[in-house]
């Protein structure tokens, strides 16, 4: 089914199926991680399908920032003893807090994104970032005057890794002699919401070279796009369409629609149909995408959307392998 299409469905579905306690009665915990709701990127997408749950299935929503990655499994284990019927971990770092607390509570539901925690009670989101990220690549690469393009990344973990070898290898596909200069915002947490090193990193890149970064580092990305205002040159978003930031300039972005995944994850707990186990999104279910609209249409030509398109059809068929960090690092 086409995500465009899902929340009609889904609501309709949900509404015509809820149990007999009620849906203003079902309450789901949401627990973000440091980049905030207003990150723009990441926790935001969470948030917004969270958010449209609330309002569109009439669920009672608690949503909370943890302070550190060691305040993770308290929210959520206080959440759990406060009887919500779905709480939901999102990113890597709350995989450990997620598994413990969901061993403890085991009647309880829990969702986590970004990470994989095998127990009955857990639904695990994942995404092929690589695929999007290939993509992304790729368009920068056409887009590249300098043969020369940047990658930023947030915190330095095998997530954002995964994010890197894919933009590495869309590029090379379309131009195998370019350099790709990359660098991490930095080794702990507090890397995904530092817009200034972020944008200290991004001007060092244009200064050496690059025409083009992508950033992948939640709310420190903001740092990237100023700089790439700064230079004149173009940045490329991620996690959300964030085309709108610095219109002209933000060359495309790579979606991940967390949002969709979060509010099927809210559907499925409020009708009974929840089931633990792994859920992947990528290209051939519309999970992962490059953004193109009226922010970005003027920098992304007819014959570039047709490359791309091509390149994206190849993917999904099989035809392109996109290569895998989480399959290389080992």
């Amino acid at each position: 089914m086409k995500f465009t299409k899902f929340f009609a469905f889904s609501i309709a579905f949900a509404l015509s199926s809820t149990n007999a306690r009620g849906a203003d009665e079902f309450k789901v915990g949401l627990v973000l991680d440091r980049g905030g709701r207003d990150d723009k990127s990441f926790n935001a997408a969470a948030f917004r399908g969270a958010n449209q749950a609330q309002m569109q299935l009439h669920l009672n929503l608690k949503t909370v920032e943890a302070a550190d990655d060691n305040a993770y499994e308290t929210l959520l284990r206080s959440m759990a003893q406060k009887d919500f019927d779905l709480i939901i971990g999102v990113g890597v770092a709350q995989q450990e807090a997620i598994k413990k607390v969901s061993a403890q509570f085991p009647k309880k539901h829990f969702v986590i994104v970004d990470a994989e925690v095998k127990a009955p009670n857990v639904k695990s989101l994942m995404f092929k970032e690589h695929e999007g990220s290939y993509l992304v690549g790729a368009i920068a690469a056409m887009s590249s005057k300098s043969g020369k393009i940047g990658f930023v990344g947030g915190m330095s973990i095998p997530l954002i890794k995964r994010f890197e070898l894919g933009y590495e290898a869309g590029a090379k596909s379309v131009n195998p002699n370019i350099a790709v200069l990359k660098n991490y915002v930095g080794m702990t947490s507090e890397a995904w919401n530092n817009p200034p090193k972020a944008k200290e990193i991004a001007m060092q890149q244009y200064q050496g070279g690059a025409d083009v970064i992508f950033a992948a580092a939640g709310a420190s990305s903001s740092g990237v796009f100023d700089a790439a205002e700064d230079k004149k040159k173009y940045a490329i978003g991620v996690d959300s369409n964030q085309n709108w930031i610095k219109p002209g300039l933000i060359l495309t972005s790579m979606m991940k629609r967390l949002d969709v995944a979060i509010f099927q994850a809210c559907q499925s707990a409020l009708t009974g149909s929840f089931k633990g186990g792994t859920e992947n999104f990528g290209l051939s279910n519309n999970g992962i995408d490059y953004a193109l609209d009226e922010f970005n249409e003027k920098l992304i030509s007819p014959d570039m959307k047709k490359k791309i398109e091509s390149i994206k059809e190849a993917i999904i068929a099989g035809k392109i392998k996109v290569p895998d960090y989480y399959k290389q690092k080992g």
